[in-house]
Order: structure tokens, then C-alpha cells, then sequence
């Protein structure tokens, strides 16, 4: 087994290629070693080269709406009156403290996005 360190770009593709022609290596075998070790590296280097930045709050929302079937009025006890909502998923209004423990108890969404 030969893995080196995943520095730069083309290692980083010749490390995905390798990881492409080890996919269906047995677990416990030595290819299959090769490929968690590969897939560790690889993670190591998307994570410090292509990092992924925290969702607008707003969009966080609209993305907790559409996947549990929320309308506006599902809202109104998080939020307030409609019109309160709207103007939240306009960003017309930021949303207040109170409103981000409701968010975050109501949909589950994490804090730390609700008040970025």
C-alpha cells in the first residue's frame, strides 16, 4: 500500500481515481484498508480547501418549511402574524431572539444558523 500525504490538486484527483477503482474492495481486506485511509485523507483535504460555510437563516428555514410541509400559518407560533413571517422570509425583518428559540425548538434548526 502505497498512500501519500493529499497536498494539492492533482493528488487530490489521482487520490479520488484510486478511491473510484477501490470502491467495491471488501471491508476487512487490504484494498479496503487502502480506501478508508484514501477517504480520510481525501475528507481531510475537502474539509481545509473547500469548506462549507453555514446556510442563510432564512434559507435554513425555508428548507426545514418545504421538507416537513410547512405553510406560513405552520409559522405564526414561532414567528408571529403572517405578515411577520413574510417579512422574515423577505429579509425584510431579522429575527429576534425570541424567535430563534422557537425556530430552534419548533424546527429543529440549529441556533448557531438562526442567529448568524
Amino acid at each position: 500500500m502505497d498512500i501519500k500525504p493529499v497536498k494539492t490538486e492533482a493528488d487530490y484527483r489521482l487520490a479520488l481515481k484510486e478511491v473510484e477503482s477501490l470502491m467495491t474492495a471488501e471491508k476487512d481486506s487490504p484494498e479496503g484498508e487502502q480506501l478508508d485511509v484514501l477517504v480520510t485523507l481525501i475528507e481531510a483535504y475537502e474539509a481545509r480547501c473547500y469548506p462549507i460555510g453555514m446556510p442563510d437563516p432564512v434559507a435554513a428555514i425555508k428548507f426545514e418549511m418545504e421538507q416537513q410541509g410547512l405553510s406560513i400559518k405552520d409559522l405564526e407560533p414561532m414567528i408571529g402574524r403572517s405578515n411577520r413571517v413574510y417579512e422574515v422570509l423577505a429579509h425584510k425583518r431579522n429575527l429576534s431572539l425570541n424567535m430563534i428559540r422557537k425556530l430552534n425548538q419548533g424546527l429543529g434548526i440549529p441556533a448557531e444558523v438562526l442567529i448568524q
